[in-house]
């Protein structure tokens, strides 16, 4: 993994392509003005990674900010995810389409299973790998797969997923399978990463933001970064969006890194992948 540098460095991931580790999640942010502002702070701000979904319904307005603002296509990393009603093979084939409809965009940069639908998602697997193989997809990889899923899933796939997106913060951080993709040349990638705002509520992380003179939403974030896992934290405000990316004029210590670390619970605020 390539050093922790600015608001624009980025991991390779396993097929190559350069994927910046930092981005704009816009799970909740509103279609029409409420998510193009979004956007367009955080690509202002020098964001060039923005995520979104079909289940998000604000593919229209992420593609809208994307395509107006005055940066060249190549340089943003547009992701959005198949989902589950729309898995197995011809209706995620179908969905991939309807989503390069709602973006406006010829291709999107990552492309994601959102959820390991029981007995869809190898089938709907073998959709991506298509896409991808036809070239129309400059990556593809799955979200909120757990160790039981990947089992099932890389026996079968020809294609290791390149990125699984999954819930990480210091509450949840799922060592054993963070490895099992470390091993497989997967990127964890983290959704809520400041658990939907509860940071600030931790007396831990407050001490060490306090050492370094920053927030505990910054703390967490560098921690992230400096564990190796790319990040997207959500925010439809500018100086949330500004102030979530300012975390790269410091480093945190390994001393500090362990304190985070230690506050691992094994508790999580969204949905259990266990459910699906």
């Amino acid at each position: 993994m390539n050093s922790i540098t600015n608001l624009q460095g980025t991991f390779t991931i396993n097929n190559g392509v350069k994927m910046p580790y930092f981005g704009l999640g816009t799970f909740q942010s509103e279609e029409g003005s409420e998510v193009i502002n979004a956007v367009n702070y955080a690509l202002d701000t020098g964001y060039r990674l923005i995520d979104t979904a079909a289940f998000y319904e604000n593919e229209k307005g992420v593609g809208q900010a994307i395509r107006e603002s005055q940066i060249p296509r190549e340089e943003i990393f547009v992701t959005t995810k198949v989902w589950n009603d729309k898995q197995g093979f011809e209706n995620t084939l179908k969905a991939y389409d309807g989503s390069l409809k709602n973006l406006g965009l010829e291709y999107v940069d990552l492309y994601l299973v959102h959820w390991p639908v029981t007995g869809k998602f190898q089938e709907t697997w073998k959709a991506l790998e298509k896409i991808y193989k036809e070239g129309r997809v400059r990556a593809i990889g799955i979200s909120n797969f757990l160790s039981v899923h990947l089992d099932k899933l890389l026996p079968q796939a020809e294609i290791t997923p390149m990125v699984n997106q999954v819930e990480y913060h210091p509450y949840l951080m799922q060592k054993e399978l963070f490895e099992q993709c470390r091993q497989n040349n997967i990127v964890y990638q983290a959704w809520s990463p400041i658990m939907q705002g509860r940071v600030f509520d931790i007396s831990e992380l407050k001490k060490i933001a306090k050492k370094y003179r920053k927030n505990a939403a910054q703390i967490v974030l560098r921690w992230d970064l400096q564990n190796g896992v790319a990040t997207i934290p959500k925010s439809v405000n500018q100086a949330r969006i500004e102030s979530n990316a300012a975390i790269f004029d410091f480093e945190i210590s390994s001393e500090d890194m362990k304190a985070i670390d230690a506050l691992d619970r094994d508790v999580r605020f969204g949905y259990d992948p266990m459910l699906v």
